[in-house]
């Protein structure tokens, strides 16, 4: 198998719209030790990649934010939290993947999925896609899916739980619906009307249309709230919270991150933003759940590589349903 020298890549040298992507050449990186190399096929362009380009930054988080995107100009230039494709080369002392092994990964805040080829750690966030499904839909499974276990993974959800997904219609929220009913909990699902139909058949058991009714002033109690639109603080939604409950903030500004440690500790209900440290593990049971037919694909629209700035400007809309698959190679 003989890699390409140069790479096309999707690359943007100043914070700003969707414009400021553009596609450029670069040099193919070789895998370093302990380094799988990856021949991209897909990407998802996330909001997670929005927010990083546009410096989309929650209330309070500008600074910290900074540390990781950069300052005058963006750290990462390749953005792309995630890849599906096919291993090309593996570096010294790799011995778990082989060239030609189909694999999805998450590169989280070290970004580059949107490029011909991205190298990751072997002993990160990567394992063998699923069987069943092409490269383009298993890439879907990565942002999400590990975001919703990473904070499930903090809590106990089995049958009879309650569950209520604020902005149940994302990649996030769609992931959440998903596992939530997996571990038997009957799950409320808070989107527009339009979105109705989506998320009943992913499994949620009702649904909450936010244009017209405000959950937390519904008289409603849930054990879990997950909110992944960012508008659900602990203040407004205490009381929607059954004894020895959780919010679990997908997003959350810097206000509500200093204030949930006293909130847990005060009220006996978890508040967490921390998403844990989700990987390997927490991929290859997604990939299980996916090869038993128990959670699908959610794609909104596909773009070819060459199409990223309009990728980007639909992901800006803030209307995307589930993901936005970034297609490098058909």
């Amino acid at each position: 198998m003989t890699t390409d020298t140069t790479m096309t890549a999707a690359v943007y040298r100043r914070f700003g719209g969707p414009e400021q992507v553009h596609l450029e050449q670069r040099p193919t990186p070789s895998p370093r030790p302990g380094e799988v190399l990856i021949r991209v096929h897909a990407s998802t362009v996330s909001i997670a990649d929005h927010r990083s380009r546009a410096r989309d930054i929650p209330a309070g988080l500008g600074l910290l934010a900074a540390a990781g995107l950069g300052v005058f100009r963006p750290k990462h230039p390749i953005l792309g939290m995630d890849a599906a494709g096919v291993v090309e080369a593996v570096g010294s002392g790799v011995t778990a993947f082989t060239a030609g092994d189909r694999v999805i990964a998450a590169m989280g805040g070290a970004f580059g999925g949107h490029a011909e080829y991205v190298c990751v750690p072997a002993d990160g966030a990567i394992t063998r896609a699923p069987a069943s499904m092409t490269l383009e839909e298993a890439v879907t499974l990565v942002f999400g899916g590990i975001t919703a276990l990473g904070f499930f993974g903090q809590i106990t959800i089995g049958p009879g739980t309650s569950v209520l997904v604020n902005g149940a219609s994302g990649a996030v929220g769609t992931a959440a619906i998903q596992l939530a009913k997996h571990l038997g909990a009957d799950v409320t699902a808070v989107t527009s009307e339009g979105n109705a139909s989506l998320v009943t058949s992913l499994g949620a058991d009702r649904v909450v249309d936010y244009t017209r009714q405000d959950f937390a002033a519904g008289g409603g109690t849930y054990d879990v709230i997950v909110d992944c639109v960012g508008n659900a603080p602990f203040s407004r939604v205490q009381a929607s919270i059954n004894p020895g409950g959780a919010l679990l903030l997908v997003i959350s500004d810097l206000w509500s991150m200093l204030r949930s440690r006293g909130q847990s500790r005060r009220s006996g209900k978890l508040v967490t933003w921390n998403v844990g440290t989700p990987g390997a593990d927490e991929l290859a049971h997604l990939v299980s759940l996916a090869d038993a037919g128990r959670f699908q694909a959610v794609i909104d629209r596909s773009f070819d590589l060459a199409d990223i700035v309009e990728a980007h400007r639909y992901v800006d809309t803030g209307r995307k349903r589930g993901n936005v698959v970034l297609v490098t190679r058909r």
